[in-house]
């Protein structure tokens, strides 16, 4: 039979009030009381019931994370942070991949499962401002990612400029003089991809460096493919840069590859960063210097930000919150210590 509040109250000798106020974790209680009703909790095994508790509250107690691609490592690992920050909170984490469509981001961002979660947390890539000002769902909504929206809506990211320009100095520490950027995009809506290309040419303006767009590599996406496509297509065109600044991590994994094949050494021939710190970076041949976004931050400041728009539902949400990031320095620009 299941353990009740009743119970736990029986067998530590306290009212059924003072078990729940253990239970919820109210801060009134004392440390002996509340060491003696986590007592008989341990002992009777009892589990609090998430689905009566969230139904008081009038929530479901699931909120959703709708990523462009679960198959990227890095959304991948970011989901898993996400989920283990709401678990912090009693709340469970619905997936939806959107495949970065605009159709499937609409349908996401219109509150197609409204009845079943109570918010959302969403990284957009071709949805506008005008999509999101026309969205009539009352669920709470979290934008991540490095589109500018001037919207009601908490919006977390980091600097991708000065995490751009942080790469490249790095690359002009390390004597690199003809920088390549590979990621770029010829749309306009797909802005972390420019702005990262403007912190590349920015750094490299501002150190007295050429930034010739024969060493931009645009790319149709943002996987290893895409950054081997890329590099090959620099090489066979007679561009050979002495170092690569690439939009991700994969997109360096893949030029990575073409330099071996075609027999430049990195990081003596070709120095690489990437962006994002994925697990596969760090098992490389040649292990991957990246710009590392702290993921556990923009996980938690994303499931703070919903549940802070639940509980306080009348409060104007619109906040920019950024999150740190970092240089991780490994053998694709420093060689093999």
């Amino acid at each position: 039979m299941r353990v009740s509040l009743k119970d736990v109250a029986v067998r530590a000798g306290v009212s059924i009030k003072t078990v729940s106020n253990v239970v919820n974790n109210y801060q009134h209680v004392t440390p002996a009381m509340r060491a003696r009703v986590q007592e008989a909790i341990d002992e009777l095994g009892y589990r609090p019931n998430l689905t009566a508790r969230h139904l008081r509250k009038g929530r479901t107690g699931i909120i959703a994370l709708a990523v462009p691609e679960l198959g990227n490592p890095y959304f991948a690992e970011l989901a898993a942070h996400v989920i283990d920050a709401a678990a912090e909170h009693d709340l469970t984490v619905l997936l939806d991949h959107t495949r970065g469509s605009r159709e499937q981001e609409l349908h996401v961002s219109q509150g197609f499962r409204a009845g079943v979660i109570d918010g959302l947390i969403l990284s957009p890539l071709e949805l506008e401002a005008e999509d999101l000002a026309a969205r009539d769902a009352d669920v709470p909504l979290v934008l991540l990612g490095e589109r500018e929206y001037d919207l009601p809506h908490d919006h977390i990211a980091i600097d991708n400029v000065a995490a751009a320009r942080v790469a490249v100095r790095h690359l002009i520490g390390r004597g690199r003089t003809r920088i390549a950027y590979l990621g770029a995009r010829t749309d306009s809506a797909n802005r972390p991809a420019h702005l990262r290309l403007e912190g590349w040419r920015t750094e490299l303006t501002e150190a007295g460096l050429a930034a010739p767009d024969t060493l931009v590599g645009p790319t149709g996406g943002w996987d290893r493919a895409d950054g081997a496509e890329a590099m090959a297509r620099m090489l066979d065109a007679g561009h050979r840069p002495d170092a690569v600044f690439a939009y991700n991590d994969l997109v360096a994994i893949g030029a990575m590859r073409v330099l071996h094949e075609r027999g430049l050494r990195v990081p003596w021939d070709v120095a690489v960063v990437g962006f994002d710190d994925i697990v596969e970076g760090r098992f490389g041949a040649v292990t991957l210097t990246t710009i590392a976004p702290d993921k556990e931050a923009i996980a938690r400041l994303a499931v703070q930000s919903l549940l802070r728009s639940l509980e306080h539902p009348g409060e104007q949400a619109g906040r920019e919150l950024a999150a740190e990031f970092r240089l991780v320095e490994r053998e694709s620009t420093l060689g093999r210590r």
